[in-house]
This record gives structure tokens, sequence and C-alpha cells, in this order.
């Protein structure tokens, strides 16, 4: 089944890159993805799809694909508008670094390190913390982190051991130490964004942009949060970490509906007509596929959890992926984006066909995505 599913993936990118041109895909509204320039958070998930199928086939068409949305990263880091935001870490791991552990090219390196140092910028001294969205002193936005971020912190816990600048893996974990601690309830459920005094650093409270209410649990965002504390823990050994993954990842768990694929959000009614959201559990497949690597093999939720996600990736291949339409442009359906802005709900969302692929190829060739560097010597 992994294969077949990977093939079919692999086949879906190859026509999509005719079809896409130069222009980077988002969400898709009655399955047909928005295009756009290179101007959105989403845009590394598709240069990411494309080094994965690469890595997978050593096909030139799709390095030579990826190398081009490189290339149009390089140019996007010029743009000030495009990269006012702290997603910098999704759009350029999954590109230039990626470029990086794939072939060694060390224009690439270094375009990767300007893009720590442009996350850089967000950092907030006064707080110890990464701003998620808006300019310095911002009155809706300043003061905010959000669950998303984790997963941006491998850009900097990696530009710090290139460079030997402490600077990156000092804010990494003084982001990653805040959301464990203001991001994480009790329960082990997850607020989706949390807000902090920009004057003073003081926490106000949690709330959330996305999500069903402010003290409700976005699945999204858990996902995130079990995969990007599992990442933070592979390069800190920091073992708060891991166990806080565990912890995110056995609330996502027991939480799931009988077909083990989450609805939008954990307190949104789970009824006919209530938005699922595919790329969630795509997410957290990758994450604890990530997670599963870390934990000995005698740890007591060891078995659950690896039974969990294979039966979660099963049922995403079997009643959510697009295998039976070969001319599908995304590879996973019934992905929901901002639910409560009533925003592309039921359809493709780019960075879920990416964990997807990135989760199948974790299981079947061990090919972890590029969040961190491989082995020395992986370069071509």
């Amino acid at each position: 089944m992994w294969q077949n599913a990977i093939e079919d993936a692999v086949a879906k990118t190859r026509n999509n890159i005719k079809r896409f041109g130069d222009l980077f895909p988002h969400v898709s509204q009655q399955g047909i993805y928005e295009l756009n320039p290179n101007t959105d958070w989403t845009n590394g998930f598709w240069s990411g799809l494309l080094w994965l199928c690469y890595e997978y086939t050593g096909e030139p068409q799709f390095k030579e694909a990826a190398d081009r949305t490189v290339a149009g990263m390089r140019r996007r880091m010029d743009v000030k508008e495009v990269l006012a935001h702290h997603d910098i870490g999704f759009l350029y791991s999954l590109s230039a670094k990626a470029a990086w552990i794939l072939t060694g090219d060390e224009g690439t390196r270094e375009l990767t390190i300007q893009a720590a140092d442009k996350l850089m910028e967000r950092w907030r001294e006064q707080g110890q913390y990464l701003q998620a969205w808006g300019p310095v002193g911002d009155e809706q936005e300043g003061g905010r982190i959000i669950i998303d971020c984790l997963m941006n912190l491998p850009l900097l816990y990696w530009a710090a051991e290139l460079t030997g600048d402490e600077r990156y893996r000092h804010a990494a974990i003084q982001q990653a130490d805040k959301s464990r601690r203001y991001l994480v309830r009790g329960d082990d459920s997850s607020y989706h964004t949390f807000f902090f005094n920009q004057e003073t650093g003081e926490p106000i409270g949690g709330a959330t942009h996305q999500g069903f209410t402010n003290g409700s649990t976005w699945t999204r965002g858990q996902a995130w949060g079990i995969y990007g504390f599992a990442l933070s823990y592979r390069y800190t050994r920091d073992p708060l970490y891991l166990d806080t993954s565990k912890r995110l990842a056995r609330f996502f768990i027991d939480h799931l509906p009988e077909d083990l694929v989450a609805y939008w959000d954990f307190n949104a009614p789970q009824q006919p007509g209530t938005p699922r959201d595919s790329s969630a559990s795509a997410i957290a497949a990758a994450g604890l596929l990530e997670l599963l690597l870390h934990l000995p093999a005698d740890d007591s939720d060891r078995h659950e959890l690896e039974q969990a996600v294979i039966r979660s990736l099963a049922s995403l291949v079997e009643r959510y992926s697009t295998m039976d339409d070969p001319d599908a442009e995304g590879l996973l359906n019934h992905g929901s984006y901002h639910v409560r802005g009533n925003l592309s709900l039921d359809d493709y969302m780019i960075w879920g066909d990416y964990f997807y692929l990135e989760a199948l190829l974790r299981l079947e060739r061990g090919i972890p995505g590029y969040w961190y560097e491989r082995a020395a010597g992986d370069h071509e």
C-alpha cells in the first residue's frame, strides 16, 4: 500500500510541474490549486515535494523544477513584505536547505543562513520570543507567539550548528520553552496562540486564530506541536521536549474519530458536515514517525504510538487520498485551511500533500524530509 501511494504521489507531482510552471500552489478551490508567484507562507511545501520526489526517483526533472523554486526563494529574500512573518523556516528549510542537504551547493547553504538571519529579525529581546506576525509594536499582532513556529525553529538550530553562532540556538530554545510553558495546557491539549506584554514580556493569555474557540484545540496546531517538540528534542536532547511531544501525540490519538483522521478542531462537533482536516493527520503522522525515532524500545507508549501512526496513515491512503483519480492536482482530499474564516474547506492543502508524502517516505524508505542534516557524506 505504501509503495503504491508513493508512486501515485510522485506521478501527480510530475504532472503538476507542467501545470504549475513557475508558480506555487497554495490551497485549492473545487479541486483546482490556487497558484501564486511565491508570495505566500506555503510556497516551501511545493519545493519540498519536488525535492522528496527527486530524492526518491533521481529523475532530473524533479531537481530542475526544485532548483527553479530555490531561485525564486533567492529573489524573494529581497522582498520585505512577503517575509514579514515567522514562517521563514517553512519556506527555506524545504527549499534552500533541502537543496544543500541533497546537493551540497554552497550557494544554497548561504541562502539558508540568510533565511535564519531573516527569522531572527522577529526576535523580541524584551520578551524573549519570536513574534509570529506583524511589525514591532503592532497593536493587534505584537506579543503573539503561535504553535506553528515550532516547525520554524529547526532553521535556527541548523544555523547554529553550521555557523557556531549560539544566538540562533538561544532564540530557538527560548521559543520552544515558552511554547511548552504557555501553549501546552495541563491536559496535554494546546492553544493555537499566546500573547505577551510587548513592553514587559509578561504573559497575558492564550487565544486562537484558526481554532473553534480560544479554549479549544485546533488539530493542526496540536500536530505542529507533536512534530515541533520532537525536532527540538533532536537538536537539544532536552527530555522535556520529548515528553511534551509524546503527551501531545497521546492527546491527538485519543481524540480521533473512528476513521482516525482528524476533524479541524477537537472541540468542534464531531458530526456529519463538520469539516475534517486531513492535513493535520498527515503532519501528525510525520511527527509521530520522528518521535518514534527517539523513544527507547521499552517505552510503555511505543507500541500504541506505532500502531496509531500506521492505522492513521493507512486511513489517509485508503479513504482520503486521490489515488482513484489520476488527474487530481492534490494528493489528499478533505483538508481545511481556515474554517472560521470560511477559507478552503474540504479541499487540497499543499502542506497536507507535502507531509503526506514525507510520512510515506519516512515509513517506506527512511527519507525524513529536510528539517535536519543527514549523516556525513550524504551530499551528492
